[in-house]
This record gives C-alpha cells, sequence and structure tokens, in this order.
C-alpha cells in the first residue's frame, strides 16, 4: 500500500482538457472540493457484493466544471499510485452515485480500501473502482487500462455479467 504524504501528494486532471493545460490540486485544495454522499453497492468480479454503503466524497461534476474536458472526450483513465489505471466511458464517470471517495460508511478510507481517494463507480464491475487515484486524464479515443490490458471486460457491467474481454460485443472496446 502506497505511504499518503499529504505535502507530496496532489491530483491530476489531463489530457484532453478544454483550455489544453493540466489541472493539478494538492491535498489541502482537493480536500477543500464540496463533499457529498452516495448509498451504492460494491460489486466484484469474484461474484461477491457488498450492498448498502455509504461513500463520501468529491463528485466528479465538481472537476468537470473547474477543469472541462474537451467537448470530443467520451472516455476517461482514471490514474492511480504505481501506474494502475483503469478506463471508463465519460457517461459512468458522470453517473449518479459515481464519486470520488474519501470516506466509507462516515469514516476516512482506511488505506487498503484505497485511502485517501479511490473512486467509487457502483454499477460497474469493482476493478473499474480503482483505489489510490492520482488524476482522471481525458481521452478523446477508448483505451484499455491495466486489467482491460489482461483480457477483463472493457465495459465491466455486473448486471450483463461482463468479465472477459472475450464476452465483448462490437462497439464495446477500444478501435
Amino acid at each position: 500500500m502506497p505511504e499518503f504524504k499529504p505535502d507530496k501528494w496532489d491530483f491530476r486532471v489531463f489530457g484532453a482538457t478544454a483550455d489544453g493545460r493540466e489541472h493539478v490540486f494538492t491535498w489541502p485544495d482537493f480536500d477543500q472540493l464540496p463533499k457529498t454522499a452516495a448509498l451504492a453497492d460494491f460489486h466484484c468480479v469474484t461474484r461477491f457484493s457488498i450492498m448498502g454503503n455509504e461513500w463520501g466524497g468529491v463528485d466528479p461534476a465538481v472537476l468537470l466544471k473547474i477543469a472541462p474536458p474537451d467537448p470530443g472526450v467520451r472516455h476517461v483513465m482514471i490514474w492511480a499510485e504505481y501506474g494502475y489505471s483503469a478506463n471508463i466511458r465519460m457517461s459512468d464517470l458522470t453517473a449518479d452515485g459515481t464519486l470520488l471517495v474519501t470516506e466509507l460508511d462516515g469514516k476516512p478510507l482506511t488505506a487498503d480500501r484505497g485511502f485517501p481517494l479511490r473512486i467509487v463507480v457502483p454499477h460497474l464491475y469493482a476493478w473499474k473502482s480503482v483505489k489510490w487515484v492520482r488524476g482522471i486524464e481525458y481521452l478523446l479515443e477508448d483505451r484499455r487500462g491495466f486489467w482491460e490490458e489482461r483480457g477483463y471486460h472493457n465495459v465491466a457491467d455486473p448486471w450483463r455479467e461482463q468479465r472477459y474481454s472475450y464476452q465483448e460485443e462490437p462497439g464495446e472496446g477500444p478501435p
């Protein structure tokens, strides 16, 4: 697990931003962003779910206002410590319940759950809910993240049991 050093930690929004710039937030900057809560389930690809989690954190819409994407952006890559990544559609980032999470059930995240920051995309399998998040890259074209490059499904809808890339229908993966 990565060691959190608040004086060195930053969060970046980059890639195809509307203004062409990289936007950098220090921990104090990020921690001051408006917070919200969402009650949502958590679905693991290994066939278990944890129901009714109370997640607290920053709605991605807040960042989209501060650091808007280019109008052509349809996907994002979520970047984490050690170069780990997961790609999601922009519609997943902006979906109800998706949060950049700092709390679980009213308490700060623990290190093993992603402290200080993870994304939670409750309507997708949990590998898309990346721990130890450090940035969002706006993409003009879809690109596979860490697990997707290793054979996991590009979309990851648990209700459609989208676990593996061989299950992808045309249009569900990068060109």
